[in-house]
């Protein structure tokens, strides 16, 4: 991203304008609403044109009581959800009668060299009013040199009285490209929300 200066040193004698800004641009490129849905895939848009993208999660609502949101990465355009991963959890969690609050390291949301469906989201509520929001970002998906890297940031409702928030980052060990991405709960369905899919310039 180049950056674009004034045309002049001091700000007191500016009488011109920079160009506009370019670079830096966020791009929405596509989005997807659940209804009772088993699995939200994404099979397009992700290729060479962004080294970034980001998955955003809004009102993602569990129809099971206790499952997690979790998601997985392909190789070949969707046929097979299993590439290998490495990542780690960390968690903090604050109860609304204040009367429980932690922060520590999770071992049963991570993963080691597993081709198994990575946790985004924590042992979610099903109750009317709960959900899970937050973000996903995916680096470099198209390099054949590097690992996949990603970093996700949600919070959730669990157990109707506690806000839980999820810290999970990690490797898709493959220098492979990464070109669709599925999202499904652990168990039942999603039974309802958006994810929106941008591409970071």
């Amino acid at each position: 991203m180049s950056i674009k200066v004034a045309n002049n040193n001091s700000l007191a004698s500016i009488t011109a304008l920079p160009s506009a800004v370019s670079g830096g641009a966020i791009t929405l490129l596509e989005t997807q609403t659940a209804s009772s849905s088993s699995t939200l895939s994404f099979t397009s848009n992700i290729d060479s044109d962004y080294k970034e993208y980001v998955f955003k999660f809004i009102d993602i609502h569990a129809s099971n009581e206790g499952s997690n949101f979790t998601f997985n990465m392909s190789v070949d355009g969707g046929s097979n959800y299993n590439v290998t991963k490495t990542s780690t959890h960390a968690r903090a969690y604050h109860a609304e009668a204040d009367n429980a609050a932690a922060f520590s390291y999770s071992a049963d949301g991570d993963l080691a060299q597993s081709t198994g469906f990575q946790n985004i989201s924590h042992s979610l509520n099903d109750d009317n009013d709960a959900s899970t929001a937050g973000t996903l970002h995916l680096f470099d998906p198209s390099s054949t040199t590097f690992v996949k890297h990603f970093i996700i940031n949600t919070n959730s409702m669990v157990d109707s009285i506690y806000s839980y928030h999820n810290l999970f980052g990690g490797y898709g060990n493959t220098t492979s490209a990464v070109d669709a991405v599925q999202f499904k709960m652990s168990a039942g369905t999603i039974d309802a929300g958006v994810i929106k899919l941008y591409g970071i310039s």
